[in-house]
């Protein structure tokens, strides 16, 4: 028997297709979903239940990043999904706001790729979502950007500058750069806002502090300023996302 042969009398004879998936559920920080060609959500981990505020697995075949996310951050998704759809090809460590276990919005990496059926024709995406931390302990090669990392989430309170961060890392402006490219295809300072933006979220949904000052405390000049970016990120503005955290 070829080796091919002996592969698929092996999947064949499997209790169920995505028997494999199960493997997921005990990964620490790694999140998995499978959605169909409509984006609509076909199988996901229980971690990932668990953010919706589910419990059942039925609970979200059927549904869509619609039902759980703003809609600006949901058309990024299926954006997403439409282009893997469209090409084959995946996306990896792909950087993107989500919901931490404490349902406060957080960011994360996703990688997507597609689901082939039995004619090799696409007929869906799957991925797995990893948490910051999950993600480092994964890029131990990158030791330089984690420094950095650290540095800039010690002072998530201020704007901290590209010469800052390349003396913490110790390396060039330059080199700073190409490594956070390589790491999370983004740059610094997009990293940097990013942490600001996740500092600012949970001062939203933890504390009563006016907005006007979770803005100053988190290194943006002025409340209209940081509105500004946390909509263009999130979708939403500050207030409305403390208002639904709220309910």
């Amino acid at each position: 028997m070829s080796a091919a042969d002996l592969q698929e009398d092996f999947f064949a004879r499997m209790a169920e297709p995505q028997a494999l998936r199960q493997l997921f559920e005990h990964l620490p920080g790694v999140h998995f979903f499978l959605k169909d060609d409509r984006s609509r959500m076909m199988a996901a981990s229980s971690q990932i239940l668990a953010r919706f505020g589910l419990t059942r697995e039925e609970d979200v075949v059927g549904r869509s990043d619609y039902d759980f996310f703003p809609r600006e951050i949901a058309d990024h998704f299926v954006k997403d999904d439409q282009q893997i759809l469209a090409t084959g090809e995946p996306i990896v460590n792909r950087v993107e706001i989500w919901y931490n276990e404490q349902r406060v919005m957080d960011w994360f990496t996703t990688t997507k790729l597609p689901v082939k059926g039995r004619d090799s024709q696409i007929v869906g995406v799957m991925g797995i979502v990893r948490s910051y931390e999950g993600q480092r302990r994964a890029m131990a090669p990158f030791s330089s950007v984690a420094r950095a990392i650290d540095f800039i989430r010690d002072n998530h309170h201020r704007s901290v500058t590209a010469a800052e961060l390349a003396k913490a890392a110790g390396l060039s402006e330059r080199q700073l750069h190409r490594r956070f490219r390589e790491a999370f295809d983004m740059t610094p300072h997009e990293f940097a806002l990013k942490t600001r933006l996740q500092a600012a979220s949970d001062a939203l949904a933890r504390t009563d502090e006016p907005i006007a000052i979770i803005a100053i405390d988190c290194g943006f000049c002025d409340q209209s300023a940081f509105t500004v970016q946390f909509r263009k990120h999130t979708g939403i503005t500050p207030k409305q996302f403390r208002d639904r955290y709220r309910r």
